[in-house]
């Protein structure tokens, strides 16, 4: 059974950093691409980030360039968002996804991605 396992959140103040990862259980990441979404209650689910299944390319939102790194480490079978000079409005629930054989764009939805983790919460508060 394929699984998207999210951790790495929780409540950091303004300018603080948080990584988050996301780790495949019953799968190997190196031959997916991961997008990061994140979720505030009311509004769509937005990509923010993502890296390419075949040659580890990354996009990242403006919202979020220059602040947020996404990498991955096939030993751990794990997908990273370092996530730095975080602001309030960075507050959300993010969630992984997985999809086989494909190339990011910098346009990802949600059809874009067939396996999905659970979330978890990123809260940027003093």
């Amino acid at each position: 059974q394929v699984q998207l396992v999210e951790s790495g959140g929780g409540l950091v103040q303004p300018g603080g950093s948080l990584r988050l990862s996301c780790a495949g259980f019953g799968v190997t990441l190196d031959y997916y691409a991961i997008g990061w979404f994140r979720q505030v209650p009311g509004k769509e689910r937005e990509g923010i980030s993502c890296i390419s299944s075949s040659d580890d390319s990354t996009t990242y939102a403006d919202s979020v360039k220059g602040r947020f790194t996404i990498s991955r480490d096939n030993a751990k079978n794990t997908v990273y968002l370092q996530m730095n000079t975080l602001k309030p409005e960075d507050t959300a629930v993010y969630y992984c996804a997985a999809e086989t054989y494909y190339t990011c764009s910098g346009r990802e939805t949600l059809l874009d991605f067939g396996t999905w983790g659970q979330g978890t919460q990123v809260t940027v508060s003093s």
